[in-house]
């Protein structure tokens, strides 16, 4: 199968239609027309096999979590989900895997309401990019500068289930039965919180989403503001899986370090804590306060009053 034929078959005439495209997939550039009054927000990554992702990961799975990590960078943007491309690179044509693959991507991109607009198809090892972009009104985008001083801070959902389903996968826990099976959903299938994320342009003074794990990310807005930070390690919202699973200060250290939670983390001044409740009900996500952003560049974790270190489970990227 030529490289037009997997692009017609698995990709071309499944994605999502927007009015706003007007050209598409088979020429040599799409065309879009973005909205007046709003700037482009534009997120890439790329999966690289045995290196973002095992080997033996469902197609499928592979296929929606490509789009999905894409999509929380515009949610922590506050953006809007819009157009997107794919690069995909196989080391042969598997028509099983691609059409498993493509039905996990189209069924994120349909529900987002996202585009695929064009892309790119190769010969090598197995890697998938994906250069996703948004729309946000001008001047309303979050980032991770705007942190002050008294600024509280909260992260969207539960923390550590990714990176526990994870090492359920590489063997490094053995654990069966319904709580596995949910950690390990939560690995292949994120939710990235696109909705939370435009409901926060008027509320948060920053925001990021958790990809690295909370201590890596958090250290991003506390440079970029300029601040630093006191995170309650007792406030962090785990998953009935997670505490079920686990001894409770094993499970503090997934939820700091282990990433690819693909939650939102945000600081609110004083003065909008009172609106966040009703700006994030039609959201659907729940949230939690673990702190307070503070003077200094350093973030300290407090457990009843003490220092907590937590175990390092983060995932290296490019180590082998």
């Amino acid at each position: 199968m030529k490289e037009f034929n997997v692009i017609e078959r698995f990709f071309a005439e499944r994605g999502q239609a927007r009015r706003d495209v007007a050209l598409s997939v088979g020429d040599d550039c799409a065309l879009v027309n973005p909205a007046e009054h709003k700037s482009i927000a534009i997120s890439c990554d790329t999966l690289v096999e045995n290196v973002h992702f095992l080997a033996d990961m469902p197609a499928k799975a592979l296929g929606y979590k490509s789009v999905a990590v894409n999509l929380s960078d515009l949610a922590a943007m506050g953006a809007e989900p819009a157009w997107m491309t794919l690069a995909i690179t196989l080391p042969n044509i598997d028509e099983a895997w691609l059409d498993a693959f493509s039905q996990g991507l189209n069924d994120a991109a349909e529900y987002y309401g996202v585009a695929l607009v064009g892309g790119d198809t190769t010969r090598g090892p197995k890697s998938i990019t994906i250069t996703i972009n948004g729309q946000v009104p001008k001047g309303k985008a979050l980032t991770r500068s705007g942190a002050n001083n008294g600024d509280w801070i909260y992260v969207t959902g539960t923390l550590g289930d990714s990176a526990l389903g994870l090492a359920i996968l590489r063997g490094e826990q053995t654990l069966s039965g319904d709580a596995a099976q949910y950690l390990i959903q939560r690995h292949y299938y994120p939710t990235p919180r696109v909705l939370a994320g435009q409901s926060l342009r008027n509320l948060a003074s920053s925001a990021i989403d958790l990809s690295d794990g909370l201590v890596s990310d958090i250290g991003h807005i506390l440079k970029h503001s300029n601040v630093g930070a006191i995170v309650d390690v007792d406030q962090l919202p785990l998953s009935a899986a997670m505490r079920e699973s686990v001894e409770y200060e094993q499970a503090l250290s997934y939820a700091l370090t282990g990433g690819e939670d693909y939650e939102l983390l945000f600081t609110v001044p004083e003065s909008q804590r009172g609106a966040l409740e009703t700006s994030l009900a039609h959201a659907g996500v729940s949230f939690a306060k673990i702190g307070q952003i503070s003077t200094g560049n350093k973030l300290r974790l407090m457990k009843e009053g003490a220092t907590f270190k937590p175990i390092n489970f983060s995932f290296e990227h490019f180590t082998s």
